[in-house]
């Protein structure tokens, strides 16, 4: 545990952006790459991969394909636990005793080699070996060479033949300092040799990419490597990379009803044995359904060095775009005129207008879908992928008749160019669409998922681990082990399905500013945020932000407002009341943060359930009340100190795809850490005061100029709110 929290501090500190210019490097004769997101944050994994992309490096979302793995590795055990986790199947590579013998009797030991190998051993010559010629080096490249156990103990590597002696192991310090290995400062960079990866998939340590931006060059291999594995001839059906089923049935295996009349084994032991391998085949469920439905998977082309022979190169064949005869006979496809951000390849959505209606609307429906799917089979990477590809073919102003289109994109590759030439060959139709819409066992996932207070992860749980197939089930069975915010979410599930008209939502903001200035007073700003602002004509919930100019007039205010609507029977259920931000003194989250999930959004807020108030009826003597008939809403009331509204306000109104770009974009950069609560450096963790605060001349009086300052501080173009709906 010690050295995967050493390889992670070390990852973090190096992939961060420390200076406007990276270095810049080619990676292009790698074998295919696959990052393995264990022990990686989202953002860490998502930088991983931009520096590899950016240097040319082929990446793949499908482990399958790959040769090469990084990752937060630093035993063979741990990394053969990764292959086989992810259905890998491989044994142990054993090199020839030729080559290991005459890389050890040949290349100079290392410090640290010097300590693990015998000091006395008698030299070994091989016979009817070639002298290496002029210029070569005479020793086998240490790509070759892997560790068998970097725990055995060192009497017993001594006392081993010399065939069997394991290659040396270059680890970080227990200390977790970034200093670079001393086998690895004394290696100059050897070319990457296709070959060495032949038939072979090889583990090693992220810190090999970390050293190399550091130092300005690609480093070797070889002292990175944990482990190197044979492959072998996949089972058919069982391989990662094997074609998508195309029977629905087949897609996710179905799962036992929750009955309660299956023979039991007796005994402890034999129950316990039973019960952990079900929960082994279940999830087995889980990740082989997300493996058969998205199979195959790139975002990036999987490109070689030009120099490469083609009997170097064993990789699976790609899959080509086909040309019908009318494209072929037209020559090259006129494009129409791009837009400037595809000009200058603006990869994030904060610097593009992305309008709420898109002439591709039709292919976006479809992609939307898929991306749901991966949402719902634990595909983190893969959701993050299409989030991209939605966004950048939702902001394109031309309606797509051509895949070189897609290609031209910013965060579109191949695949989603097949994807739509598959659409136009198919009438508006994706296989992979129909096989997810005809799978029983995403649509029961897919239920549980819209239920409020219940994500994908507990869908999953609700349909593998505890056998539900609807509501209920989840009553009969398990209303007791629900959150307070599931059982609502069960109790009103079908009226929170309902949109909420955009009248409505403007009457309950109404409601809630006359009871905010009731507890403070009339300087209260009220706006509505979310989808309302971005001009949808409808929406699911309804985003209220509070602000006052005074300071402290904002500490604690959700509070008292909840308090005071409660008082009418405005508000049904308080499910969550957070004061977060008043706790601590309504400063801007610190760059290093101890909240448990802090990302986005660390403001007051409140989460409640909403019913307006039937018109006033007179009740005769001696009969009841008539009961509430208008549908309970979902509610969440925000607040923000006026010196960082601009921010709140930014974040709360944009789509999804567009916050995480605004965090990335601040990251990347600018080296800055942007939270709804405001803008730090990263290192320093000084605020960045966007909005012009501190000086009481400069203050801001609107709340909309607060915003647009917030985009000029970031160096991007103010973008309308309803021009920000990225989904």
């Amino acid at each position: 545990m010690a050295d995967s929290q050493v390889s992670t501090s070390t990852a973090k500190d190096h992939l961060s952006p420390k200076s406007d210019v990276s270095p810049r490097f080619d990676l292009t004769g790698l074998p295919t790459i696959f990052v393995l997101p264990s022990n990686l944050s989202s953002d860490e994994l998502h930088n991983a991969e931009e520096e590899l992309s950016r240097l040319g490096a082929p990446l793949t979302y499908d482990i399958g394909e790959a040769s090469l793995v990084l990752g937060v590795v630093s035993k063979p055990r741990r990394a053969k636990f990764e292959l086989q986790s992810r259905k890998i199947q491989f044994q142990d590579f054993v090199p020839e005793r030729s080559e290991l013998v005459d890389d050890l009797s040949h290349r100079s030991l290392s410090e640290t080699e010097s300590k693990v190998l015998p000091h006395k051993r008698r030299k070994l010559k091989v016979k009817g070996r070639a002298e290496s010629p002029a210029g070569s080096s005479s020793s086998v490249d240490e790509g070759d060479l892997t560790t068998n156990s970097d725990t055995q103990a060192e009497s017993d590597i001594i006392t081993e033949p010399a065939h069997k002696l394991p290659l040396p192991h270059t680890s970080s310090p227990s200390t977790g300092s970034p200093s670079i290995p001393a086998a690895v400062r004394e290696c100059s960079p050897a070319p990457f040799d296709s070959g060495d990866f032949a038939n072979k998939i090889k583990v090693a340590r992220l810190d090999w990419l970390t050293d190399s931006l550091r130092l300005g060059k690609p480093q070797t291999l070889a002292p990175y490597i944990v482990y190197e594995a044979e492959r072998l001839a996949p089972v058919p059906g069982n391989s990662p990379s094997d074609p998508v089923v195309k029977k629905s049935s087949e897609t996710i295996p179905t799962r036992k009803s929750p009955s309660r009349d299956t023979e039991e084994p007796q005994g402890i032991l034999e129950r316990a044995k039973a019960e952990a391998a079900a929960k082994e085949r279940r999830r087995d469920q889980v990740e082989g359904g997300a493996q058969r439905l998205f199979s195959r998977r790139r975002f990036a082309p999987s490109t070689r060095a030009k120099n490469r022979s083609a009997s170097d190169r064993v990789v699976q064949p790609p899959k080509l775009l086909r040309q019908t005869t009318s494209e072929h006979d037209e020559g090259l496809y006129s494009l129409p005129p791009m837009p400037d951000w595809v000009l200058q390849n603006k990869i994030y959505s904060c610097e593009r207008i992305t309008p709420a209606d898109s002439p591709n609307d039709a292919f976006i429906s479809q992609l939307k879908k898929i991306k749901v799917a991966r949402l719902l089979t634990n595909d983190e990477i893969g959701v993050r992928a299409y989030s991209t590809s939605i966004a950048s073919v939702a902001a394109y102003p031309h309606p797509i008749s051509n895949s070189r289109e897609i290609l031209a994109l910013p965060g579109c590759d191949q695949k989603i160019a097949s994807l739509f030439r598959e659409w136009q060959e198919r009438d508006g139709r994706l296989q992979a669409v129909d096989d997810i819409e005809a799978d029983p066992a995403l649509k029961v996932l897919h239920f549980f998922y819209d239920i409020w207070g219940v994500g994908a992860t507990t869908a999953r749980d609700f349909y593998y681990n505890k056998n539900w197939q609807d509501l209920d089930d989840i009553v009969e069975y398990g209303w007791n082990s629900l959150s307070r915010v599931q059982q609502i979410g069960v109790k009103y599930y079908d009226e929170f399905q309902l949109k909420i008209p955009r009248p409505e939502v403007e009457y309950i903001a109404s409601i809630v500013e006359t009871h905010a200035k009731k507890v403070v007073d009339d300087r209260i700003q009220c706006i509505i945020v979310g989808g309302y602002r971005r001009g949808k004509s409808a929406s699911g919930d309804v985003d209220i932000i509070l602000s006052h100019p005074e300071q402290s007039a904002t500490a604690g205010l959700v509070d008292k407002v909840v308090k005071s609507l409660e008082k009418e029977d405005w508000i049904t259920h308080t499910l969550t009341l957070n004061l977060t931000n008043t706790k601590r003194k309504q400063e801007t989250l610190p760059y290093v943060s101890n909240i448990k999930g802090a990302g986005f959004d660390t403001l007051d807020k409140a989460l409640v359930v909403w019913q307006d108030q039937p018109h006033p009826a007179k009740v005769e003597p001696g009969k009841t009340k008539p009961k509430n008939s208008n549908p309970h809403r979902r509610v969440d009331i925000i607040i923000s100190p006026w010196r960082t509204v601009g921010c709140a306000v930014a974040g709360w109104t944009s789509g999804t795809t567009f916050q995480r770009d605004l965090r990335r974009y601040a990251k990347r950069v600018k080296g800055w850490k942007f939270d709804s609560s405001g803008v730090r450096k990263r290192g320093s963790g000084r605020w960045i005061d966007l909005e012009r605060w501190t000086n009481p001349k400069t203050r801001c009086t609107d709340w909309r100029e607060a915003e647009r300052r917030v985009f000029e501080g970031l160096g991007l173009e103010y973008i309308e709110p309803w021009e920000r709906c990225t989904g």
